[in-house]
Parts: structure tokens; C-alpha cells; sequence
């Protein structure tokens, strides 16, 4: 709610806690983006690790060379 003086002016004090009231719901609502932000990040991390590490096994399995040693 805004405040005004007698004259219908509203005071410097009335603007700035309603600054203040903002700004408290802003850093709140990018504090919880942020976290947000952070565990999907290392989701996505992870799975890229895991993707990386499974296809890069089965390229090598298909690539790799057997070697036959034969005694005479």
C-alpha cells in the first residue's frame, strides 16, 4: 500500500519500501532459478558423462584389433 502525505504526493518512503519489497521477491525468485539451474546442470553433466563413457566402449569394442600368436 502506498502512502501519500496530506497534499496526495506520495513520500520517498513510501517509494522505497516499496523498492525494497520488490527487490526481496526478485533476489528470492533468482535464488531459487539459480538452484534450480545448478542440479539441472550437473543432471545434464552426468548424462553426458555416462553417454560419452558407453558409446566410447562400444566403438572401441568394435574397432579393436585381434591379435593371434602362433609358436612353430
Amino acid at each position: 500500500m502506498v502512502h501519500q502525505d496530506g497534499n496526495g504526493r506520495i513520500d520517498r518512503a513510501a517509494i522505497e519500501a516499496k523498492f525494497r519489497e520488490v527487490q526481496d521477491d526478485l533476489t528470492a525468485t533468482v535464488q531459487g532459478a539459480r538452484q534450480r539451474a545448478v542440479v539441472i546442470g550437473g543432471i545434464a553433466a552426468t548424462v553426458a558423462i555416462v553417454a560419452v563413457y558407453v558409446l566410447g566402449r562400444r566403438s572401441g569394442r568394435r574397432r579393436s584389433t585381434v591379435v593371434e600368436i602362433r609358436r612353430l
